[in-house]
Formats: structure tokens, C-alpha cells, sequence
């Protein structure tokens, strides 16, 4: 790491020296305009010459500038989206250092320009992968976030928790002008970054670097949004402060301070509270320079809206992002964020097991307290070295030091529901896990035709510690015998879990053009995940001796598992590309291998299993018109069993929990199929956006359940795994969205929905003999329908009713106990100036849960309300007055499926609380004054 930063200083010294330089060369200047004489903003120009290789983009005035031009005879070339490309031959006049040379006039292409402006109306751009829309329209009050501007964006949703879904896919990374801006962390950009400096917001399929820099797209897209600043506010600073203290001992503080000029942004935050507001999502980690490579031998063992978090949760955080241009060429970003959140949750459960003969019950109540400290630090460094070259590296770095202790309490039924035991668990958990890694990546333009050559790379490390301290209190009934005194199981259980694990790969790939449109890629992917597991317990009884392994229960053991995933891909596909269709074909294999050796305190096997795969390669994107298009991608992989599921021993937590492993396990592939339209009439408000999934998986790892009730230790339950190579597990995933804008946007009608089915495969049995289980087909349908509208006729009024439907139904083969629940949320949100500076608002829903047996009786109405005034010079104070959950029924519920059972479950969140806030806001730009701008910059206020 010492060699990598002092590499890293060097690059930086080299650029600032470079830039120095450059104050005394020749300089040229010139500007862009196009048939109408409007600027262009945002072009990419580059220069050449015998001496020079160079390129910039013009300004938002569209001026451009290149400093330190040796050359004398020079080429200037200019593209920019929607325009065609533009090449014209200079001059440099003997002995003059400067140049200014007329305008560049470029012309509309009409082949590419995908821009359709309406007074009133966003302006979208449907480009590819990208649906593009401009913020400039948006009738947004004084104080909004980008999170705000989300919400009025056809075909973007945002639920009270803050998530982030488009065109029905979860938004998975933010970014910032083009680079990750936290990590990726959503939320930590949408509800901080105020709005009034947002220019663009761009929603992409993001296929990874490789894609980004070559246009070659391979393996499954991610949903991210790229959020283009105004280039107005690219000089100047904004800050917030903001406190608050409440009813029920609620407080909040909350600070932010942004500071940007042409070269540097630095942005850094604060966030303490009780009111379940994280700042950072530290399960988010930036994308880096190449994406992580999944494939089997896993290792075994072990907000947004304010009161929406499920629990009570003490929140502490902070955290800078950091961005610098030393140069165009040479630019650095990067993040450090740490946050500690202290959670108490207390958690209703229903568990529903199938078997042939009837449905098994388990009900449970806990209570736990999570206390995690976390730490991230991320660094990105982009060098464009000529025009041909460019190179990225991102190092990383991340710890998690957690604690949890819980108490739970458990009855477990039989299919005639009568009661069989009881468990009194209390649980003691403390880890560590620290991580770090580096990636890159090398791209060279091998000629101006498309020769290209791409290399990347990445290492991650990583490991966990965990210690479990768990006390088990069993009383077993006997349900024959109503009269016969209960039966009392204690047992202590110590666990420690060391793993480590550290991947490493590499991908090559190779682009040749072969005519004006076609091309061929050849590539190569090497990954190889490593594993170093150990895991050992042992179990007490009460009076501290040690409790005995026997025949039915293994509660003791050492284990350690040493083994490696490795795959090579080689693939080559040919690619298509014109103006209205683009699409490639071709073909990978991928021999891969796990090896290793797995052992117990008694018992050693070999892994050592070889699998090879052909993967077809199949992507069609047809462009119907300027604002339609249409795309279909096929993507293959290979999931191997991991240790845990192929070990030739028992696993066990306690004795009444045991898992076998099966050595003669096959790797499952997964087939999937996606298809997205996207349409819009612009000009009249129309927009329409679907998505169908489909995937089909052969070989599917699936379990065989043996739940046995009535021993003499209670509810006994065995997990084992097999292959499914008689029944298809397929499922397939929809979703639409139609929004119609009416009179410049005043009037807005959003309807959307969609249908999931999965098919899900299991065996189950209640012999504890048994061999063969019966199998069951889980047949698992969802819809989802939503209608909303929105009146906006000024930023001062804004009324949104709607209405949310659900329907959750899974048929099961071998019981008539079939499992069906349903959910209706009508919601209305609204807010109004009762005064140029007073504003009330309320957000107002009511659910109507049906199907969730003892916990349906959870159909809360919810009634968040807040007024708030407007004060000091220029608006920059604001104190508010907010009542949330005024009838104090704030619950959460969820159900959940999987193969032979489901779960539904209800979590404590936030109740009633009262509180009032003081805000501060101070920005300048540009030059103006403070008060000239008086946009709310910075630290989202509590919704309502």
C-alpha cells in the first residue's frame, strides 16, 4: 500500500507540475454556436497536431480552451450529442503566443438529436441505455432536495423509506457529474444534495467500466442515476445547519458544508439524532475499476423518511467527499465516512412450514439491541495519458465492528396445533470485520476504427471474527398427554467464527473492426475466490460440565474448511451497430474448478470438482424512433454449491438444528432474459416504460426439510440439499409504468403495476428416517397496481391522493393450506403557502392488511403533519413545528417466501413524537451575494 500511495503522490506532483507549465505556452481559444447562434455547452473538442495531442469541452457560454500548444499547423475537432461532428484546420501565426479562432458553427444532426423542449414540460432524452431528464421545469419550492425532484420525474418512484426505484428497477448507486459521490450511497445524495443546483438528472443501465469505456456490454446491467450539476454552481459554497429537540426526549443536528470551483468539490457532512435518520449506507461499497466476480463455494457461517427505520435507532456519522482536476487529463476523488447506530428492534413472527400432511407453526417474539460502528474510506484516480490511454485505480478500505444481544421466545405447533415446545433464546454476538482492496484499469485505442484493447483488474481482502454466546431454555409438552408435567432442555452454546477470504481476477479484452458497422470481441476472464474458514463450539449444561454429543444431536465440534473457487471465461462475440439497431452474437466457455480440503475434529474430505459451461452471448436494441426504443439481452452463469451445502458432515447450531451437506451436489445454471421499452411522447406529457424478466435455472439447488415434532427433545429439524433435474424453476418479473402530463404540467396521472411469478421447488418430510421427502411446488404469484395523481399548479401547491394495492398468493402441491395476503394503502401528501413564507403540509395513508393470521390485526393510520415559517434576510432561516404519527400506529409488516414456507413479520418503528427545528442556510455563487440565492442548500428535513 506504501509503493501504491507514494505512486499516487508522484502522479499528482506530475500534474500540478504539468499545469504550471502550461501558464507560459501558446493558448487557443474559440467558441461553439450552433444555426441558431446558442451557445453549446459540454462538447467534447480536441486538438492535434505533429506536437500535440489534446481535448477539453467547452464552457457553459460554449468557450473552449487549450493552454501550452507546441505545434503550429493544428486540427480541431468537435462532437457533441445531437450534433454533427465538426473538423476544421488552424494556423498558429508566427510569433504570437495567443489565438482566438472564429466560432465553430456546428449543424443539427437529425439522425442522433433526441432533445424535444416544451414550455412546461421537462425536457427527456431517450439515448440508449440513458433516459435523461432536465430539472430546469420542475415547479419545486424553495428548500427541496434532489430527492424532491425525483418524486415529479415520470417513471421514478420514492417509497417513505427513501428508496430510490426507476422504471421499475431499484436504484442500486448515485453519481455526481460522473463519479461516485459517497460511495454510490444513494440515499446520502438524494436527500442532501439540494435541487435548485441540479441541471440533469440522468437514469442509466450501467453495464461497468468496461462498458463505459469501450461500449462493450456484458453480464446484467445495474439501475444507477447520474445527477449533472449546474455548471453555474461549479464556483462558490453552500452550508446548512440545522437543530432540533422534541417530545419523547427527541433531538436532531444535522450540518453540511459543500464548496466547489472549477477544479474542486469537497462536500462534507454530519448527522446526530434519534429520530432513525442514517446518513450512510455502509453496506455500500464504491463500483471501482472492475465489478466483483461472484460463482460458488461461498463461505459458510457466519432513513430515509425520519421514524421509518424499522426500531429505535441512535444515529452519530460523518463523512468528507473529495474531488479534484489537477488537470483534464489527471482527476482524483474519494470519500472517508464513518457512523456509529445504536437500534433497538423488537420483532413479531409467523413461520409457516408445508408438509404433505399439513402446515407446522412457529410463532416468535424478540427483542434486540444492535450496536455497529462502521468505516469506509474510498479513493479513485482517472489519468487520460494521451488520447489513446487511459487508466483508473481505486483502492478501498472498510470496517464493521458490531455487537448484538437479543432475547427471543418461541412456540412451536404441530400440524393439529397443538403446542410441542417452547424456546427461551438469549444470544450474546460480537464481530470484527475489516476489508480492503484495489482495482484498475488500462484502455488503449489501438486506431480511430475501433481497435481497442482493455485490461482490468481487481484484489479484495477480507475477514470476520465472531463470537456467540447462546442460551437455550427448552420446556417440551406433550400433546397426548395434556396432564404430564413439562419437560425443561437447557444448553449454553459457545461459537467462534474466523473466515477469510481474499478474490482476485482479471479480464482482457480484445475489439477489431471488420467493416463501417460490425466489429468482433474476443475476451478473457479469470477470477478466483479463496477460503479460510474455521469454526468451533461447544455446548454447556447448566452447571458448566459439558454437554455430550450422541446419537441424534452433534453440538460440539472444530471445523475448518481451506478451498478455492476458480473460473476461466473465453468468449467472443460479433457486434452490430447503425442507426436504428445494434446487437451482438456469440458464445463463452467457462471451465471452472473448486478445490480445497474440509475437515472436522474427526473427519477430513477433499473437494476437488471440475464444471464446464457454454455460455451463449445475445444482446438486440432496436431504435424505433427519436424517443422509442426497444432492448433484449441474454445473460448465463454458473452457480456453484457452496462448502457448507457439499460436506460430507453434519453442521449443527444446537442439537434440535443440523444440516448435511451432499458431496455429489452439481453446480446450477441460471438462464435469464430481459426485455425493456421505453416510449414517450414528449410533446404531449406521455411517457410509457416497461420491463419482463424471465429465468430459467437447470440443476436447481433445492433443500429437503425433515421437521419432526413430538420427540423427546422437542421440535427436531434436518436441512439437506439436492439437485432438482425433474421439474423447470422458472419465474418471470414485470412492470410497467404510464404517466400523462397535462396543461404545462399542472395535472398528472401515474399508473403503474406489475406481475411476478416464481416457481420454487422442495422436499419435505416429517420422518426422521425418511430418505426420499415429498416434493412440493410453490407456485408464487404477485401483482401490484398503483394509481396516483399529482396537482401542481405552482411551486406553492402541491396535492398528490393515490392508492396502492398488493396481492401476495402462493399455491402449494401437497397441502390445501395455501398461503394469501393482500394489502390496500390509499395515501394522500400534500402541502401549500399559506403565506409566501408559511407553509403547511401533511402526509396522510391508511393500510388494510388482509391474510397474515394473528399479525393482520396491524392495519395502521398513519397522519404526519408540520407547519413551518420562513425568516431572516433572504429566507435562510426556517424553523419548523412537525407532529409525526399522530394516532401512534406506526408498525411495520412483510411476508416473505421461499421454498417450503413463509414468513410474515411485524417490526416496532418510531411512534409519536412532537418536534420543532431551527434551520440555517447561507450559499454563494458566482459571485452573488448570499442573499440573491435563496435555495434550500443541503440536509433533507423530515418528510412527512
Amino acid at each position: 500500500m506504501d509503493k501504491i500511495m507514494r505512486a499516487l503522490m508522484l502522479l499528482c506532483i506530475m500534474a500540478m507540475s504539468a499545469s504550471v507549465f502550461a501558464q507560459s505556452g501558446r493558448v487557443v481559444q474559440g467558441m461553439l454556436r450552433d444555426t441558431e447562434s446558442r451557445p453549446i455547452s459540454g462538447a467534447s473538442v480536441r486538438l492535434f497536431s505533429d506536437k500535440d495531442t489534446m481535448a477539453t469541452s467547452s464552457n457553459n457560454a460554449g468557450f473552449f480552451t487549450f493552454e501550452n500548444v507546441k505545434g503550429t499547423k493544428l486540427t480541431v475537432r468537435v462532437s457533441s450529442l445531437g450534433f454533427s461532428t465538426f473538423e476544421k484546420e488552424v494556423d498558429f501565426p508566427e510569433g504570437q503566443k495567443q489565438i482566438q479562432v472564429p466560432s465553430f458553427e456546428l449543424a443539427v444532426n437529425e439522425n442522433q438529436i433526441e432533445e424535444v423542449v416544451i414550455q412546461g414540460v421537462p425536457t427527456v432524452r431517450v439515448v440508449g441505455d440513458t433516459v435523461e431528464y432536465t430539472t430546469r421545469d420542475l415547479k419545486l419550492r424553495e428548500g427541496s432536495v434532489a430527492e424532491d425532484a425525483l418524486k415529479k420525474l415520470q417513471g421514478v418512484e420514492v417509497d417513505k423509506d427513501g428508496n430510490v426505484t426507476a422504471q421499475g428497477e431499484s436504484i442500486t448507486r448515485v453519481r455526481i457529474n460522473g463519479k461516485d459521490f459517497f460511495g454510490g450511497d444513494v440515499k446520502t445524495a438524494t436527500q442532501n444534495l439540494p435541487a435548485n443546483i441540479i441541471e440533469k438528472i440522468q437514469v442509466v443501465d450501467d453495464y461497468g467500466d468496461m462498458a463505459n469505456v469501450t461500449g462493450n456490454k456484458t453480464g446484467d446491467s445495474e439501475k444507477i442515476i447520474n445527477i449533472q450539476i449546474d455548471p453555474k454552481y461549479n464556483k462558490g459554497y453552500m452550508t446548512t445547519l440545522r437543530a432540533g429537540y422534541g417530545t419523547e426526549d427527541r433531538y436532531q443536528a444535522t450540518a453540511m458544508w459543500m464548496g466547489m470551483t472549477d477544479k474542486t468539490q469537497v462536500s462534507v457532512l454530519g448527522n446526530l439524532n434519534n429520530i432513525n435518520a442514517p446518513l450512510f449506507d455502509f453496506n455500500t461499497m464504491g463500483g471501482g475499476a472492475r465489478r466483483r466476480q461472484g460463482g460458488g463455494g461461498r463461505p459458510g457461517g457466519g432513513g430515509g423518511m425520519f421514524g421509518r427505520q424499522d426500531g429505535l435507532t441512535n444515529v452519530g456519522s460523518v463523512g468528507v467527499n473529495i474531488r479534484h482536476d489537477f488537470s483534464e487529463k489527471l482527476k482524483v476523488y474519494g470519500n472517508y465516512s464513518y457512523g456509529r447506530d445504536d437500534n433497538n428492534t423488537v420483532t413479531n413472527k409467523l413461520n409457516q412450514y408445508y408438509f404433505d400432511a399439513g402446515t407446522q407453526e412457529e410463532k416468535s417474539e424478540s427483542d434486540a439491541n444492535n450496536i455497529s460502528a462502521s468505516h469506509r474510506l474510498e479513493a479513485n484516480l482517472e489519468w487520460n495519458i494521451t488520447d489513446k490511454d487511459y487508466i483508473k485505480l481505486t483502492p478501498q478500505f472498510g470496517f464493521n465492528d458490531n455487537s448484538v444481544r437479543s432475547n427471543s421466545f418461541s412456540q412451536f405447533f404441530d400440524i393439529n396445533r397443538a403446542l410441542q415446545n417452547q424456546d427461551a433464546d438469549t444470544l450474546i454476538n460480537g464481530s470484527t470485520a475489516p476489508r480492503y482492496s484495489i482495482s484498475g484499469l488500462y484502455n488503449r485505442k489501438l486506431n480511430d476504427r475501433g481497435r481497442n484493447l482493455f485490461i482490468n483488474f481487481n484484489y479484495d481482502n477480507a475477514a470476520t471474527n465472531s463470537d456467540f454466546d447462546r442460551i437455550l431454555d427448552r420446556l417440551i409438552n406433550d400433546p397426548n398427554n395434556a396432564e404430564a408435567t413439562t419437560e425443561e432442555i437447557y444448553q449454553r452454546t459457545l461459537q467462534e467464527v474466523k473466515n477469510k477470504s481474499w478474490n482476485a481476477g482479471t479480464s482482457v479484452s480484445y475489439t477489431e473492426p471488420l467493416s463501417k458497422n460490425g466489429k468482433l470481441e474476443v475476451t478473457y476472464d479469470f477470477n478466483k475466490n479463496s477460503y479460510d474458514n474455521h469454526r468451533f463450539q461447544e455446548a454447556r449444561n447448566e452447571d458448566g460440565t459439558l454437554y455430550p454429543n450422541d446419537d441424534l444431536s452433534i453440538v460440539n465440534f472444530d471445523y475448518n474448511q481451506d478451498y478455492s473457487f476458480t473460473t476461466h471465461r473465453i468468449g467472443a462475440n460479433f457486434a452490430y451497430e447503425n442507426d436504428k439497431i445494434k446487437y451482438s452474437l456469440g458464445a463463452a466457455v467457462q471451465p471452472s474448478l473448486l478445490k480445497g480440503v474440509a475437515s472436522s475434529s474427526d473427519e477430513s474430505t477433499i473437494i476437488d470438482r471440475n464444471n464446464f459451461n457454454i455460455i451463449p452471448i445475445a444482446r438486440f436494441e432496436y431504435k424505433f424512433s427519436r424517443q422509442k426504443n426497444i432492448s433484449i439481452n441474454y445473460s448465463g452463469r454458473s452457480n456453484e454449491p457452496s462448502v457448507d451445502q457439499i460436506l460430507p458432515y453434519v453442521v449443527s447450531q444446537n442439537e434440535t438444528n443440523k444440516i448435511y451437506g451432499n458431496p455429489e451436489l452439481n453446480p446450477e445454471f441460471r438462464h435469464q432474459m430481459m426485455l425493456r421499452f421505453r416510449s414517450g411522447d414528449f410533446q404531449k406529457g406521455n411517457t410509457f416504460f416497461a420491463f419482463m424478466s424471465a429465468n430459467l435455472t437447470n440443476n436447481k439447488i433445492v433443500s429437503f426439510m425433515k421437521r419432526v415434532p413430538g420427540t423427546e427433545k422437542g421440535m427436531l429439524q434436518e436441512t439437506r440439499y439436492l439437485n432438482e433435474t425433474e421439474e423447470p424453476i422458472y419465474g418471470v418479473n414485470s412492470f410497467y409504468h404510464f404517466g400523462k402530463s397535462l396543461k404545462q404540467k399542472t395535472y398528472n396521472l401515474m399508473l403503474m403495476g406489475g406481475v411476478n411469478y416464481n416457481k420454487n421447488v422442495s422436499y419435505t418430510s416429517n420422518e426422521i428416517a425418511a430418505v426420499e421427502g415429498m416434493k412440493n411446488i410453490a407456485n408464487n404469484f404477485i401483482i401490484m397496481q398503483g394509481l396516483f395523481f399529482r396537482y401542481n399548479p405552482s411551486e406553492n401547491l402541491e396535492l398528490n391522493p393515490g392508492v396502492r394495492y398488493s396481492y401476495n398468493f402462493t399455491k402449494n402441491s401437497i397441502t390445501d393450506n395455501n398461503s394469501e395476503v393482500s394489502t390496500w394503502t390509499p395515501t394522500f401528501i400534500g402541502s401549500v403557502n399559506i403565506t409566501p413564507s408559511t407553509i403547511f403540509g401533511a402526509d396522510v395513508s391508511k393500510s388494510f392488511n388482509k391474510g397474515y393470521g394473528s399479525l393482520s390485526n396491524a392495519n395502521p393510520f398513519i397522519i404526519n403533519t408540520y407547519i413551518e415559517q420562513k425568516l431572516l434576510k433572504g429566507q435562510r432561516g426556517t424553523i419548523r413545528l412537525q407532529a409525526f404519527d399522530l394516532l401512534d400506529e406506526q408498525v411495520n409488516l412483510a411476508r416473505t417466501v421461499q421454498d417450503n414456507f413463509s414468513s410474515d413479520t411485524q417490526t416496532n418503528r418510531l411512534g409519536r413524537y412532537f418536534m420543532l427545528t431551527f434551520t440555517f442556510k447561507l450559499q454563494k455563487f458566482s459571485g452573488m451575494a448570499p442573499s440573491e440565492e435563496s435555495g434550500f442548500p443541503g440536509m433533507r428535513r423530515p418528510r412527512m
